[in-house]
């Protein structure tokens, strides 16, 4: 299958670590040339960086914060001039809060107003800024293709992270109104939905639960960050001629993971 990826500028953002990673090398696997965020790992990204290179793609390491939203055009400046435009956008950077995904024991009227407003702003109102800093140069070339990372938070919902939840789920609309607004420019819009995914970003999980998550899915396997990476990488590509405005699952989304006091 021809990707059509070959010397294609695709910004993927969050790529440090985790799935962002993943997708990275996936795409410089593909001959891509991939711009890597990070927000405060430059070393990380780095490593990342070396790793599309020697997969056979190009890269390049920008900034992006998206409780900074002014890093986030500052980013995709930095790529058009480097590359003179940007084909894809894999919209993966994620504000959790704190140091890791949010502490599902937490009742919901004890998460302060806040923190709503700063995970919204992050997570939605900053996976919306990047679409607006990539789509004049995707217009611009009559072809473009977005991949916003949502979650399986957002449909099965937890105790705790209403916020992140409620951010994530936002996405799906927004890809039903830019499949509409972005399909007459030849912009494909779409959103992968992973579930419990096994990263080198999480912590270490003992193996009980792995095991009792992978039986609850229809493969009794569960994702790691590879298996979403190819998903993302057909959805960004030439590949994918008209899919659009879609929620594409994983196999990890039927599982739910244990619900600490609930």
């Amino acid at each position: 299958m021809d990707t059509g990826l070959k010397d294609r500028v695709v910004l993927v953002t969050g790529a440090s670590t985790g799935i962002g990673a993943a997708t990275a090398r996936a795409y410089g696997a593909e001959g891509a040339r991939v711009a890597i965020t990070y927000r405060n790992n430059p070393q990380k990204a780095e490593k990342v960086a070396a790793e599309v290179e020697a997969a056979g793609g190009q890269a390049l390491v920008v900034r992006l914060d998206l409780e900074e939203l002014s890093t986030v055009e500052q980013a995709a400046t930095t790529v058009i001039e480097h590359w003179g435009g940007i084909d894809v956008l894999v919209a993966n950077a994620v504000r959790w809060g704190g140091d890791g995904p949010p502490d599902p024991s937490i009742r919901f009227e004890d998460v302060p107003l806040s923190e709503w407003e700063a995970m919204i702003n992050a997570n939605l109102v900053g996976a919306a800024a990047q679409v607006r800093a990539v789509l004049p140069s995707m217009r611009a070339r009559g072809w473009g293709r977005i991949v916003l990372i949502s979650s399986s938070v957002a449909e099965e919902g937890v105790p705790g992270p209403g916020p992140y939840g409620t951010a994530k789920s936002g996405l799906y609309g927004m890809a039903r109104s830019l499949a509409w607004e972005g399909g007459r420019d030849g912009i494909l819009v779409n959103v992968v939905a992973p579930g419990f995914t096994l990263t080198d970003s999480r912590p270490n999980i003992p193996q009980f639960v792995t095991d009792a998550l992978a039986a609850a899915t229809p493969s009794r396997r569960l994702s790691d960050s590879d298996d979403v990476a190819r998903i993302i990488v057909f959805l960004g590509s030439g590949a994918n001629g008209n899919l659009t405005g879609e929620v594409v699952r994983d196999g990890s989304s039927a599982a739910r993971a244990p619900h600490i006091g609930g």
